[in-house]
């Protein structure tokens, strides 16, 4: 058996339909989707098609895609395992393939190259995962096999564990890749993952709280922090004005556990909007919100924010500067630039 990389688009844009279809797709643009490689049964044939596809394209993209292309409608099988990296958050789904390379030429683009999959987990957090795993998960391309390191079977083991971490899981050091990795991959990602780490050591448990508050601070509000314990489904009170008088006024609950919050923990923090009569909510989740809460995003959007993993990091770095000196040196960070990656899907 084996287990595979898959991403639904750069920017994560596809994600929610591979996990609403059940299956996972080929995304490549235009020329590709009007090309059915049912029979193409090796690596020649694949590459033609691609030619065909995207004249004018170099060679080294040519033989890129192909590879990736390929993998998926030849090498790829049922009873593997796919991996998807889920973009936005800081979870990833784990599948099985349970059927064979299709082609549908009515399905709109760019839907029409797929393969079922019986999706085993949506919800697993990255930091289940070792750092070496993570490297692989980040690799810069849509479409690859995982292989270093005993990767599938690692990952059929947390399956039987309950997707619970890796026994003996070393914490990551920064900037070293494991022994024999090849890249390319997304460094971007990879500094993030570390980054995360380090934020829920520092900041487990009510710890989080302390460092959303810093952030609403830096963003001008005033703001009271529940003490450790109770907190009647509120963690931060947050406010405008001065003293905190004014508007918006917003209730704040803080989740730092790696789980994804489901819909009752969002409908607490409705209910305590009313009781300290608030007039928005913001619901912080370190481990993502199940589907539940995301489907009602639509309907909670003129009342109730949410922030992931993602999310919370990226209010990190924006407000940074303006954190209190102690955070910032509880978490010292600092920006770097590195040549942007060519994109490995058309």
């Amino acid at each position: 058996m084996g287990l595979w990389l898959v991403r639904g688009g750069s920017h994560g844009e596809y994600e929610r339909r591979f996990l609403d279809d059940n299956r996972v797709y080929l995304t490549w643009s235009a020329g590709l989707q009007e090309h059915d490689l049912s029979g193409a049964r090796d690596h020649d044939a694949v590459r033609a098609v691609v030619e065909e596809s995207y004249p004018g394209e170099p060679a080294k993209r040519i033989i890129n895609w192909t590879g990736q292309i390929w993998a998926f409608v030849v090498p790829m099988k049922p009873g593997d395992w796919v991996v998807l990296p889920r973009k936005e958050t800081a979870l990833v789904a784990i599948g099985e393939i349970t059927g064979p390379y299709e082609y549908d030429p009515k399905a709109a683009e760019p839907y029409r190259h797929r393969r079922a999959v019986a999706w085993l987990n949506k919800d697993v957090p990255r930091s289940a995962f070792g750092q070496d795993l993570l490297y692989s998960f980040g690799a810069f391309m849509t479409v690859c096999a995982i292989t270093r390191n005993d990767a599938d079977k690692r990952v059929r083991a947390m399956a039987a564990r309950g997707w619970k971490s890796e026994p003996g899981m070393s914490p990551p050091v920064p900037g070293v890749a494991p022994e024999g990795y090849e890249p390319p991959v997304d460094l971007e990602l990879l500094a993030r993952d570390q980054i995360a780490k380090l934020i829920i050591a520092r900041y487990q448990g009510h710890g989080l709280a302390r460092l959303v508050e810093a952030i609403l601070r830096a963003q001008g509000y005033t703001t009271y922090r529940s003490p450790e314990g109770a907190d009647k489904g509120v963690d931060i009170l947050a406010a405008t004005g001065p003293l905190g008088f004014g508007e918006p006024r917003i209730c704040v609950q803080v989740k730092s556990g790696d789980s994804p919050v489901d819909r009752p923990t969002l409908d607490q923090l409705v209910g305590a909007m009313a009781n300290f009569k608030a007039d928005r909510g913001l619901l912080v989740s370190w481990g993502g919100f199940k589907a539940s809460v995301e489907k009602e995003v639509a309907n909670q959007f003129f009342a109730v924010r949410l922030w992931e993993r993602e999310a919370l990091m990226g209010e990190i770095f924006s407000h940074y500067d303006e954190l209190p000196d102690e955070l910032r040196a509880e978490l010292p960070l600092k920006r770097i630039w590195t040549l942007a990656a060519e994109e490995q899907e058309a």
